[in-house]
């Protein structure tokens, strides 16, 4: 296994506001982690960190080998592919449901002046279809419903091929038939071995994707567990995590969770 992500003693401050403290955490290439946590945890913080979207106040992020702050982030991140709201909010309504995927090789949103190959539109066009949105190409990404958009950023994500994929709350905002859609899709990328590195961040174990291995568990900032997910997952551990007894039962590789 080769590690693609390593904290060191990271520690994130906005002003005099500590937003993550003393995190340590690493993953590697065969690794699909989830990160859970209740809201001002950290957790999009987190993202923006291993996407090198921003830097650390304290310690070390490395990200694919190279040391934040030392190295070009522009070029680092189109080897991380990422899915985020704050992403999607960038992209134009009338783009084409192809090129929403396709201007992921430059790392832009809105195709303007840039020229594609063949084999650009090949790949855009296969990756939308291993998400069942081969029929969707000349659509503009307005007209789609939000399960659609959410499984066309998944595969614009992975455009580049990218070592790294990073997926922040994509099941926010479904119901019940989206959500189930999207994470029978999450699960068959996670169990394919040719899939790079996978970072999930949720609010709700109901979320986790069978084929996922490991979960970190944040709350104010700071690391509460983490490491495979079945030991990580527990009562005792989420209970800690959102400040509530917790109830977990779990089911055929799946998780739900109430009150106790």
């Amino acid at each position: 296994m080769t590690e693609v992500l390593t904290f060191t003693g990271v520690q994130l401050r906005r002003g005099d506001n500590p937003i993550l403290r003393d995190i340590d955490w690493s993953v590697d290439s065969s690794e699909r982690w989830v990160v859970l946590g209740p809201n001002g945890a950290g957790k999009t913080t987190l993202t923006n960190l291993a996407s090198a979207r921003m830097h650390p106040s304290e310690g070390t992020v490395q990200v694919l080998g190279e040391t934040l702050g030392h190295t070009d982030t522009q070029d680092l991140r189109t080897r991380v592919g990422l899915t985020s709201a704050a992403l999607a909010d960038r992209i134009p309504d009338d783009e084409t449901v192809r090129d929403v995927v396709m201007t992921a090789a430059y790392g832009v949103t809105g195709r303007w002046r840039e020229e594609y190959e063949q084999v650009d539109e090949t790949r855009a066009e296969n990756l939308l279809a291993a998400f069942g949105m081969q029929s969707f190409t000349e659509r503009a990404f307005w007209t789609l419903s939000e399960g659609e958009r959410k499984r066309v950023q998944i595969a614009r994500a992975l455009m580049t091929d990218p070592e790294l994929l990073i997926l922040d709350e994509p099941a926010a905002g479904l119901d019940l038939g989206g959500r189930e859609e999207l994470l029978a899709a999450l699960s068959e990328l996670a169990g394919d071995r040719r899939s790079p590195a996978m970072i999930m961040v949720t609010h709700h174990v109901e979320e986790i994707p069978p084929n996922f291995t490991h979960a970190l568990l944040l709350r104010e900032g700071r690391v509460i567990a983490q490491g495979p997910l079945h030991q990580t997952v527990t009562s005792a551990n989420l209970s800690q995590a959102y400040d509530m007894p917790v109830a977990l039962h779990a089911h055929q590789g799946r998780w739900t969770a109430r009150k106790a």
